[in-house]
């Protein structure tokens, strides 16, 4: 006899959860440290150099607080598979995400010119932004299944996200902090889009 298969909605409660704390974690941290790192410019200074020095353990609480709350998002959306074969893609690529994410934070090396071990931070930044355009264009079509306005807003993000964040690289250091932050908010978008999602979809009842 086949297994009896049924969305568990406590699960998804939690799961909603940990990706809403996850981004408010990140957010939270950043601005404490914003105020404990001393002479830290928040429009120059990048959220890495908050990841790095005495306090580095403010900014790194935050990170794997996303990191598992990108990974929790992965988690739901494979319980709750709303797709077909790009949906599954765009779970696998949350999972990417999330530890690339927990790896920035766990390396502590930001590609500063160290020479102690070899510097992967440029690559693991450029690894994160290809994973946050795919995310949003793999789970387009299935979010359309709950509602159309998901499918638009998880779009509208991507196409957002693959304009702005090459522009990081070539702009001048004086303002990459404040647009790192920018970029930080773009990829919040998506992951509470997804949350709603699947919140939205407790309130409807449906199971199975």
């Amino acid at each position: 006899m086949p297994a009896r298969i049924a969305e568990q909605p406590n699960l998804i409660r939690f799961l909603v959860f940990l990706a809403v704390f996850g981004c408010t974690a990140l957010a939270v941290s950043i601005l404490i440290a914003d105020f404990v790192v001393p002479d830290h410019d928040w429009i120059a200074d990048t959220i890495s150099d908050l990841g790095a020095g005495r306090y580095e353990f403010i900014v790194d609480m935050g990170l794997y607080a996303f990191s598992a709350g990108l990974i929790g998002l992965a988690v739901l959306a494979a319980h709750v598979h709303l797709g077909a074969w790009d949906w599954s893609v765009g779970i696998i690529t949350l999972v990417i995400f999330g530890l690339l994410v927990f790896l920035i934070g766990a390396r502590n090396e930001y590609g500063d010119n160290d020479s102690d071990g070899w510097v992967i931070h440029v690559y693991l930044v450029y690894a994160l932004g290809v994973a946050m355009a795919v995310a949003c264009f793999a789970m387009a079509r299935g979010a359309a299944r709950a509602s159309p306005r998901y499918r638009r807003i998880l779009i509208g993000t991507g196409f957002v996200w693959v304009v702005s964040a090459p522009v990081f690289f070539f702009l001048p250091t004086d303002v990459d902090g404040i647009y790192e932050r920018y970029l930080g908010v773009v990829s919040f978008v998506m992951i509470l889009t997804l949350a709603h999602l699947f919140h939205a979809r407790l309130g409807q009842g449906k199971a199975g």
